[in-house]
């Protein structure tokens, strides 16, 4: 029997943050480099989950539909958190040529786009961080399309320091040279959160309540004890307001209630659960803070269209049992 997901039983794990990248299995995957000569522009196919490049050196252009095209510098990194097509180019008058016959299948081989005998104009190192599970719900779809970290931004001097190191790992091929370097990818998509919520960032899910004190107290409140029957009242008292303070600024930046939100953190749990373990659904429905089967059952078919057990099988690989 596999063993129980721990989010629930580590009540160590206070910052919301921290909670739903263990819940979502967050992990970085490193591409390649590419070094551009000259002028150059090269479209990208949409990513199937949330992608990233950091410029190394020299400047280019990213372009995505439906946003202002952004400046990018040595020392930048920005992230897609939608499946999107993108170009990076380092002149508006090139034809766009598609990006992927560039790449080689050696990953510590970097992808070479104009003439090796004209300047650098850029190089860049990208890559791609998968989630399992229910990560665009809890994640993505919380975030804009595009976050630009800024290689001058307050506190962005160690993600450069780690993109040095990147580079160095993948240009050497060293021994544990891609699990290093997918590590400090994992630290850069931590560094672009802090610093997307940092420079108050418009919108409405948990990630941005985050920045606002009192709601940040409550969150992480509730990411430490889930299961406790929490009211307004004592979630209020944790964060040191009134009631009515509490709801109003909770509803400003996560975009529903307190306990909305912990209902909704609850059936997540119960979801990751469902898919990870062997336990009871009864079992599940008691450690989410649910006081019946049924009216977990219940819950959880209103917010993913499933029961409980159908969703079990449907994420296990057995769709046709999910009835």
């Amino acid at each position: 029997m596999n063993s129980p997901v721990n989010t629930i039983d580590r009540p160590e794990l206070l910052d919301p943050l921290e909670d739903i990248l263990s819940l979502t299995g967050a992990r970085a995957r490193l591409t390649a480099r590419l070094v551009g000569h000259g002028d150059w522009a090269l479209l990208f196919a949409a990513p199937p989950g949330a992608k990233f490049n950091a410029v190394l050196e020299g400047t280019c252009t990213l372009t995505v539909d439906g946003h202002p095209p952004l400046t990018l510098r040595a020392g930048d990194i920005f992230l897609l958190t939608r499946p999107v097509d993108y170009a990076l180019a380092t002149s508006p008058t090139v034809d766009v040529q598609p990006a992927a016959p560039y790449f080689r299948p050696t990953p510590a081989e970097a992808a070479v786009v104009g003439s090796p005998t004209e300047p650098v104009t850029a190089g860049l190192v990208g890559g791609s961080f998968e989630f399992d599970g229910r990560a665009r719900q809890l994640l993505l779809d919380g975030l804009p399309p595009v976050i630009h970290l800024p290689g001058h931004a307050e506190g962005a001097l160690s993600t450069q320091q780690m993109l040095t190191r990147i580079d160095r790992e993948l240009r050497h091929d060293r021994l544990g040279s891609r699990v290093v370097a997918e590590q400090f990818a994992l630290v850069m998509l931590i560094d672009l959160l802090r610093y997307h919520i940092s420079v108050g960032a418009a919108g409405r899910s948990w990630i941005y309540g985050l920045a606002e004190p009192v709601t940040a107290t409550a969150l992480r409140a509730m990411h430490a004890d889930p299961a406790r029957h929490w009211t307004v009242q004592q979630l209020a008292e944790a964060a040191h307001v009134s009631r009515s303070t509490l709801a109003v600024r909770f509803k400003q930046a996560v975009g529903q209630g307190p306990l909305e939100y912990l209902t909704r953190w609850r059936l997540e749990l119960g979801a990751d659960r469902l898919a990870k373990t062997d336990q009871g659904i009864a079992a599940i429905a008691r450690a989410v803070g649910y006081g019946s089967e049924g009216a977990f059952s219940l819950a959880f078919k209103r917010m993913t269209g499933q029961a409980p057990g159908a969703y079990r099988r449907h994420t296990r690989g057995h769709p046709d049992d999910a009835t």
